[in-house]
């Protein structure tokens, strides 16, 4: 199968998930600047997020790019990843919201699923391409990825003692991946 329909629809639910993200943004109702204060925790926590899924997306749009074809494994495998990407505004509204253990806990419990959930992606588009394909060799090992996911991990138990270490990880997994992930372009 040709891959061009599961990158619009990866992109068009994408788009939708940043959508509803910034809807929950709400102004204040006071229409004195102190009357942004406190959506200070909402904005961060909307600011983090949109930068996962602006990760998530980028990395997602050169993995396909190294794709030559897709199968019905490959699109449930990108369903599985979507659905978990389809979780964060969720966790973001309630994090920015009430933060605290459980808000903090959900956030990673939904990064730590959709990071599985493009290792499973990528490894069934392998499967799919071969151990010695073009896309193999640009994914090839990826410590950054086994390393964000088991950050996400950590970050889920600690929620439950310091929530504030817990939001420090994330957003240092999310500066790590700012750093753009260079295999596949060179590979290309």
């Amino acid at each position: 199968m040709q891959k061009g329909r599961l990158e619009a629809f990866s992109d068009g639910v994408i788009a939708i998930i940043i959508t509803i993200m910034v809807l929950e943004l709400r102004p204040p109702h006071d229409s004195d600047v102190r009357g942004l204060g406190p959506l200070v925790p909402v904005f961060l926590s909307y600011a983090m997020s949109f930068v996962f899924v602006g990760i998530y997306w980028s990395n997602h749009h050169h993995l396909l790019q190294a794709a030559e074809r897709v199968n019905g494994k490959i699109l449930w495998a990108n369903l599985h990843l979507l659905f978990w990407l389809s979780l964060i505004p969720f966790a973001t509204a309630w994090l920015g919201e009430r933060g605290g253990s459980w808000p903090t806990a959900l956030y990673g419990v939904i990064l730590f699923m959709a990071g599985i959930a493009y290792q499973i992606l990528e490894r069934t588009l392998v499967g799919h391409h071969g151990e010695d394909s073009t896309l193999a060799a640009a994914v090839g090992r990826d410590p950054k990825a086994t390393a964000s996911i088991a950050a996400c991990a950590v970050a889920v138990a600690l929620a439950f003692l310091k929530p504030a270490v817990s939001d420090a990880l994330y957003v240092g997994i999310a500066l790590m991946w700012l750093v753009p992930d260079r295999r596949i372009e060179t590979k290309m």
